[in-house]
């Protein structure tokens, strides 16, 4: 698997909660790459999971991602990315500055994302791991809403279970 992008590329995470994309994002890039709505809700809530900062997160990862974009630096967005109409505001956003726009997609199983989002510190409830399932676009759908390439990490990709090496 080939997880190197040119730089200035948009990369778009897209899994449900619990499927290794923090981690795997932090593993890879470094910190100013990164735009986060949890961390931006965090920032104005002091809570991550209160949903009623997301409106004020969106705007600031938006003004962020525009500055990135426009200087041609190379940002991920590090969020579930399971909703159609957020992809779609991104490519927008990637198609406005001329940037590539590559999609990271996240094929875990729901068993996996169960275990794995026990033994994280902000647990999310199953139902919604349940309903994040149902959302979770294939390779084919993201390729045809626009992304230039789709990469799919499963949790037994090298990729998923090895750190990244220097130079990224």
């Amino acid at each position: 698997m080939n997880l190197t992008f040119d730089p200035g590329t948009l990369i778009v995470l897209v899994g449900g909660s619990g499927a290794g994309k923090t981690t795997f994002a932090e593993r890879r890039w470094p910190a100013t790459w990164r735009l986060n709505l949890d961390s931006y809700r965090e920032m104005a809530t002091d809570s991550a999971a209160d949903q009623s900062a997301t409106p004020v997160a969106d705007q600031i990862q938006t003004l962020l991602l525009d500055a990135r974009l426009s200087r041609s630096l190379t940002t991920v967005i590090d969020a579930t990315g399971l909703y159609a109409h957020v992809r779609a505001a991104l490519l927008a956003r990637a198609r406005y500055w001329q940037r590539p726009c590559v999609a990271v997609l996240f094929d875990v199983s729901l068993e996996r994302r169960r275990e794995l989002n026990a033994g994280r510190e902000r647990v999310v409830p199953d139902h919604v791991l349940v309903d994040q399932e149902r959302l979770l676009p294939t390779a084919e759908q993201l390729r045809s809403e626009g992304f230039a390439r789709v990469e799919t990490v499963t949790a037994t990709s090298p990729a998923y279970l090895e750190p990244a090496r220097p130079g990224r």
